[in-house]
């Protein structure tokens, strides 16, 4: 007897989010194995994010410097920082480009990591320490993800492995009220302040700031109401 079967594969991972992770990957290798110091200090400084730079830099005014905001969130200050980051964004970004496509999905990054950057820079105006990471954009997916109360489908459609975040965009008085929603936050936000007292970066080159990662969660929990779209896996149903 012969069976037609289908199976969705081990990994549901949407082509904006392999590119995002290989430029992180591309960008540490670079840095810890390809570049020689002098080098390495020459990335750090017209790339990582440096608050001082707009505080006392003119940075405001510099191009170059905007763009820092966003480069930064590409650089990791160690192997266990980008391990971490890169688990995560698998993890919520695949279901959140999903649902909301690629080019939406790098409008997301970008607003997120810059929400993340400004956020630290606002706490720590004259801060000399360089800022790196991809935690500030996918804290902001963590946010985007709680607005869908962790829903998830996958598949549903034989879309080849999709998998996305479902249902409709839920109201911010009733996500707070759901109890995965309120735990998860529970448990993000003390973890964020651990980190803010143990960090996890090996180096004293750069610092991972838990304040940045509550201004990328911040604006992807309120902002993704701009950046969402229906989908066609969404059917009427009660929650």
């Amino acid at each position: 007897m012969n069976r037609a079967r289908t199976s969705e594969p081990v990994f549901n991972i949407p082509g904006i989010i392999l590119v995002l992770t290989g430029i992180c990957i591309v960008a540490f290798l670079a840095q810890n194995y390809v570049l020689d110091d002098q080098q390495n200090l020459w990335v750090m400084i017209n790339f990582a994010f440096w608050p001082v730079r707009f505080s006392q830099g003119g940075g405001f005014d510099d191009p170059a410097a905007w763009m820092t905001a966003i480069t930064y969130s590409f650089m990791h200050g160690g192997f266990a920082h980008i391990a971490v980051n890169l688990v995560w964004l698998a993890a919520f970004g695949s279901p959140l480009a999903g649902r909301i496509g690629t080019t939406r999905m790098i409008i997301f990054w970008i607003a997120t990591a810059i929400a993340a950057a400004f956020t630290h820079y606002a706490l720590h105006p004259e801060s000399a320490m360089p800022l790196v990471g991809a935690s500030g954009s996918i804290s902001g997916m963590m946010g985007a993800a709680a607005r869908y109360g962790f829903r998830r489908v996958p598949d549903m459609l034989h879309q080849k492995g999709k998998s996305e975040f479902a249902g409709p965009l839920l109201p911010i008085g009733v996500t707070l009220t759901l109890r995965p929603v309120l735990a998860f936050l529970g448990v993000w936000f003390v973890i964020n302040l651990v980190t803010g007292l143990i960090s996890i970066t090996p180096t004293e080159s750069a610092s991972i700031a838990w304040e940045a990662h509550i201004g990328g969660f911040i604006v992807g929990f309120f902002g993704i109401a701009l950046l969402d779209r229906p989908s066609p896996l969404d059917a009427p149903r009660p929650y």
